[in-house]
């Protein structure tokens, strides 16, 4: 009989990299969409208004104008 601890290892170790490579890539597609969903929070928040950028990601506060 062999040893068949290390196999295992192998495969909890290819396992955790699947798990690491999905999770990078879903960062980096939808990253820009949680910084503009955590930008908007903020901006209430501060009692400032949210102001969309070009981009996802791209979005700020400004002050907003008493009139």
């Amino acid at each position: 009989m062999l040893n068949k601890k290390g196999q295992a290892l192998v495969e909890y170790v290819l396992i955790i990299a699947l798990i690491t490579v999905v999770a990078v890539a879903g960062v980096k597609f939808l990253g820009g969409y949680i910084k503009d969903a955590i930008t908007k929070t903020s901006c209430s928040i501060m009692d400032q208004k949210y102001v969309p950028g070009k981009n996802p990601g791209e979005g700020s506060c400004e002050m907003q104008t008493i009139e």
